[in-house]
């Protein structure tokens, strides 16, 4: 048991509608008001053509369509659900469940992966100085701002990174969206890893393409399983070379090797590293992209480093990938804010940056080394060799949830980040304080020796 609850069915009579047009619309209406909750199970194709009087046809129709736009997953056997974070934004007059992202009140909030503010340069100075030079209007147009894109360039050829070719967008997530929608289409097979970062796999659902889930260890993804999966055949593989959310794994060089090695044999694959963590994850770089490929892209987000709303990333990839990213970015927001990209181009050049993420990632190395030590003298495993999270397998989730909850801290259960792969927790180490990472090694252990409680 991970604590987890059996799918609500939704009644036929939730669902209006005579055409595969006006039952899609009625079950986005149902989501949007909060009718239809993410995970529920919508009625079969045959019951619900019988309650609505229409042909399997059309509501099978009616289906795909939401399944294209992100809104419901369809997973054969276990029939037809709303996706668990459905591509558009649902009123809710619910209050946040204790343990969920944003949990306030006396409880100490480890369910967000943000960086430490402390350890985050003042914004202050440098957006005082670029409000005062207003960008002219021929330089809108660009792009890259030039310094920034200078930044990139030497930032990425300094871990092996050749190309002249990068972008910059607004934030991770929008470049892998744009990466991923230059290059496939609905329908496609994405290697993905397992656990991953939820927001991955509904951005995948979200574009009309499947997810394929690879195992991870701690040095990310095992080499067996994805050959396996690339033998099955795929479009893309998208996976994070440090710092991977849930589980901290971390490339070496071995694995990255041994990864090269089974993706050689796929050349046309299109390889994405998110690198959202980078200069902060305490350990090096290394990649799983041989300078030949001939579809890649490496992003790295500027949040971790800088500040979580300053939405900027820097992609480098191959020369075709960016000239489309950057054709679609043309066709839309046409550029990030360019006085956003020259705070963040003064922020990098200041000669205090690298001493202060040098700071940061042994902050952070001492704070996951704190609670994976804890949880070990007593006798618990977890995982964090690098980033921002330490993942813990459990045999049941919501019960050690549960038990941290009443101890005082909110952390996430793994249910969200898991395909195929065992149970677990995560807990967010970037804002852990002296002393905590006892307490809830205690707790964590104490809620495992319970026999099982729901919460």
């Amino acid at each position: 048991m991970t604590g987890s609850t059996a799918p609500v069915a939704v009644p036929t009579a939730a669902i209006t509608g005579s055409t595969a047009r006006a039952i899609a619309c009625s079950i986005e209406a149902g989501i949007v008001r909060g009718a239809l909750s993410p995970g529920s199970t919508l009625p079969t194709v045959r019951a619900l053509a019988s309650a609505l009087g229409t042909s399997p046809a059309t509501v099978s129709s009616a289906y795909r369509t939401l399944g294209i736009r992100g809104l419901v997953i369809a997973a054969g056997r276990r029939g037809t659900r709303i996706a668990p974070r459905p591509a558009i934004r649902a009123q809710s007059t619910e209050p946040r469940a204790d343990g969920a992202p944003g949990a306030t009140g006396s409880q100490r909030d480890l369910t967000i992966g943000l960086a430490d503010p402390q350890l985050l340069p003042a914004l202050g100075p440098a957006l005082a100085h670029v409000a005062g030079v207003a960008p002219a209007a021929a330089e809108l147009l660009v792009g890259a701002d030039p310094s920034l894109r200078q930044f990139a360039l030497d930032w990425f050829a300094a871990d092996g990174v050749q190309t002249s070719s990068v972008a910059v967008t607004a934030g991770a997530l929008d470049g892998l969206e744009r990466v991923l929608a230059a290059h496939l289409r609905v329908g496609d097979r994405v290697l993905i890893e397992d656990p991953a970062y939820p927001p991955i796999r509904d951005l995948l659902a979200a574009l009309g393409l499947l997810a394929i889930p690879v195992p991870v260890d701690r040095h990310g993804l095992v080499p067996r399983a994805l050959a396996q999966a690339l033998a099955r055949g795929a479009s893309a593989l998208v996976h994070v070379p440090r710092g991977q959310n849930p589980t901290g794994a971390a490339l070496d060089s071995e694995r990255a090797n041994a990864l090269r090695s089974l993706l050689e044999a796929d050349p046309d694959l299109l390889v994405i590293e998110d690198d959202h963590v980078s200069l902060v994850a305490g350990t090096p770089f290394h990649s799983a992209i041989a300078p030949a490929r001939r579809r890649w892209a490496i992003i790295r987000a500027l949040s971790k480093l800088l500040h979580p709303d300053l939405r900027i990333a820097l992609v480098a990839g191959d020369v075709t990938t960016i000239a489309r990213l950057e054709g679609r970015q043309a066709l839309g927001p046409r550029w990030v804010s360019h006085l956003l990209q020259r705070t963040a181009a003064l922020l990098l050049s200041d000669r205090s940056f690298a001493d202060r993420c040098a700071l940061a990632a042994r902050t952070y190395d001492q704070r996951r080394r704190a609670l994976i030590g804890a949880l070990r003298e007593r006798g618990i495993e977890s995982y964090g060799d690098s980033g921002l999270n330490v993942w813990v397998p459990v045999s049941e989730e919501a019960t050690v949830v549960g038990g941290l909850r009443e101890a005082g801290f909110a952390v996430l259960a793994g249910e969200r980040f898991r395909a195929a792969s065992p149970p677990g927790i995560r807990i967010s180490i970037s804002t852990l304080r002296d002393g905590e990472a006892e307490l809830i090694a205690a707790t964590v252990s104490d809620a495992l020796s319970r026999p099982h409680e729901r919460y």
